[in-house]
């Protein structure tokens, strides 16, 4: 329930009995473009979806903003209220807006890892891509391992190898925040496994944090264990003493077999939305299977 029911609590933006206090024509003028806090954000950013139509059918903007460009849209797909950012979007709020932080709408349903916000934003033609990289939704979600929401992202075309100079490529980020299950997604989805931040590629980072499962992903979707970052090291030569990396490194150091080859080879031919492609393929279930990584 979004959220009615928390309604019968109250908010900042209601008055004795529930009520929502009027707004007067001199509020209405200072609140016009910018205010630095208003009723319809805190009704956005909590949930309360009767108190933010009772602002909105008094006349309340629903594109009103804070002094950072944060409006009531951001809010409630910062909280993760898909009703209340239903009936913003309904109303007319700015699907595209951007803070002075560069983020949007999408950029906030990606922080709190909301399907339903991200779906409905997507649905108004949100964009994947922001006009800056400070702010991108799809690293955003790797970041916070909100799988569902980078499957949702991929099927709906974002750059799945876009590499953000400060950030890297969203594999990257994810197995630099030891996202195991947002990092499977974009495997298989068809991220490039070796790309990641200048040189320092998904591998480095999963060694570094000493992560056996991430590095074992990685290498079974064609890691190269010999490539070397800006320092001249290859991801086994950070393996901290005594740890069961070190085992596994040695035991993939010989060539790889044709079985894993031939999967890397058609794989790579596929590119990206490779289970879409691999899964409508004649050919027994148990090939598919093994082309996906089932």
């Amino acid at each position: 329930m979004d959220e009615e029911g928390m309604n019968q609590n109250g908010s900042k933006s209601q008055g004795a009995g529930g009520q929502v206090p009027a707004t007067t024509p001199s509020e209405v003028l200072m609140r016009d473009f910018v205010s630095d806090w208003s009723p319809l954000h805190d009704a956005s950013i909590h949930g309360r979806l009767l108190a933010l139509k009772k602002l909105i059918n008094q006349g309340s903007d629903v594109n009103l903003v804070t002094a950072d460009h944060v409006s009531p849209l951001h809010e409630a797909c910062l909280g993760g209220h898909a009703a209340c950012a239903s009936f913003l979007l309904k109303h007319g709020a700015k699907v595209n807006g951007v803070t002075v932080d560069w983020h949007t709408p999408l950029f906030s349903a990606c922080v709190s890892g909301s399907v339903a916000c991200l779906n409905l934003l997507l649905q108004h033609g949100a964009n994947l891509h922001p006009p800056c990289d400070l702010a991108s939704p799809i690293h955003e979600a790797a970041k916070r391992g909100h799988a569902q929401c980078v499957e949702l992202l991929i099927s709906h075309g974002v750059n799945i190898d876009h590499n953000v100079k400060h950030l890297g490529t969203p594999l990257y980020v994810a197995c630099e925040n030891q996202q195991v299950d947002c990092s499977r997604k974009l495997l298989e989805s068809g991220a490039n496994v070796n790309s990641g931040k200048g040189l320092e590629s998904p591998l480095h980072v999963a060694t570094r944090s000493c992560s056996v499962e991430l590095v074992m992903l990685l290498i079974d979707f064609g890691a190269d264990i010999w490539a070397k970052n800006a320092e001249g090291k290859r991801p086994m030569e950070l393996v901290p003493p005594g740890s069961p990396l070190g085992q596994l490194f040695l035991q993939k150091e010989g060539p790889l077999s044709l079985m894993q080859l031939c999967r890397l080879c058609i794989r790579r031919c596929f590119g990206h939305k490779q289970h879409q492609k691999i899964t409508g393929l004649l050919l027994p279930e148990e090939l598919k299977h093994f082309l996906l990584h089932v």
